[in-house]
């Protein structure tokens, strides 16, 4: 398990991370969602021990992170802007990496180099975006480490590739409890993935849940009620947000599903029904209760 107390870090005048609190637990995805600027990648550095926190400490199952090899050789970093060696080729990558992490898997990097369709021989210096986050992702999940940071890692990939690295995340944590840590500026990358969402904004965590706590708390109901009737009629329910379309309602209700069914169900709506809520609009609740606007913050 990843703790994160009290983390700050400065860059001159330039407050990069305030005082962050964040668990991380074993076996689950971590989503880091925050515009640029926002301190992801410099909260990432510090996670993995690149960087030394001003205040605080980043510890893995009780040890400090940073200056501990053998703490850092659980855990594998892969950049927004990966840096490779002069004129190095994968395979001469793949080599370092093995010296790097004992654990390195050279047949599963051999398999999915050719599944990737990756020439191992070719310069990575001519390589696409693209292709040099594939071998990042490649390398990353070939070290066999406990832990996974990942900054922007799906930026520059097409959308099938996308889904193939979220495959090969979810196999690794099914079959050896890997737990990646994904910072991203777009929360729809992370919808179908992510099992803890923090948002990040100017160097803070501004909010920081379980997707599914947060899904079983709130709720989206479309509803037709009674003529003259309005959601205001509706006794027992808090609701968060009311739009109307004709006489359509959309709802957005805080509260367990069963006491919001049981509220519509007493104003005798002529139709109603709950419909999934996107983790954009989960944020967009949140965010705007705590008195910001999301649509600010990301996207």
């Amino acid at each position: 398990m990843i703790e994160a107390r009290h983390l700050t870090k400065r860059f001159g005048d330039i407050l990069a991370v305030d005082h962050i609190d964040a668990v991380i637990r074993d076996g689950s995805v971590f989503g880091l969602i925050g515009t640029n600027g926002a301190g992801k990648s410099t909260f990432l550095r510090i996670l993995s021990g690149i960087l030394r926190p001003d205040e605080g400490s980043v510890t893995i199952d009780g040890k400090e992170v940073y200056e501990d090899t053998q703490v850092k050789s659980r855990l594998f970093y892969i950049s927004d802007d990966p840096y490779f060696f002069n004129n190095a080729t994968p395979d001469e990558l793949m080599n370092f990496y093995r010296t790097v992490y004992p654990r390195f898997d050279r047949e599963r990097y051999v398999k999915l180099t050719e599944s990737f369709e990756m020439d191992r021989r070719r310069k990575i210096n001519t390589f696409s975006k693209g292709m040099k986050k594939q071998l990042s992702v490649i390398c990353g999940v070939c070290a066999m480490t406990d832990y996974l940071f990942c900054d922007e890692t799906f930026d520059g990939l097409d959308p099938v590739m996308r889904q193939t690295v979220k495959s090969i995340f979810a196999g690794d944590m099914q079959e050896r409890n890997l737990t990646p840590v994904i910072a991203s500026h777009n929360l729809r990358e992370l919808e179908d993935i992510c099992d803890h969402v923090g948002l990040l904004h100017k160097g803070g965590i501004l909010l920081s849940k379980d997707l599914e706590d947060m899904k079983l708390n709130i709720h989206k109901i479309q509803c037709v009620l009674p003529q003259g009737r309005t959601p205001q009629d509706i006794a027992g329910i808090n609701i968060l947000k009311a739009q109307s379309r004709g006489s359509l309602w959309t709802l957005t209700v805080r509260g367990s599903r069963d006491e919001a069914e049981a509220a519509i169900a007493a104003c005798e709506p002529i139709f109603a029904e709950v419909i999934p809520l996107t983790l954009e609009e989960i944020f967009i609740s949140e965010t705007e209760v705590a008195g910001y606007d999301i649509k600010k913050l990301v996207l």
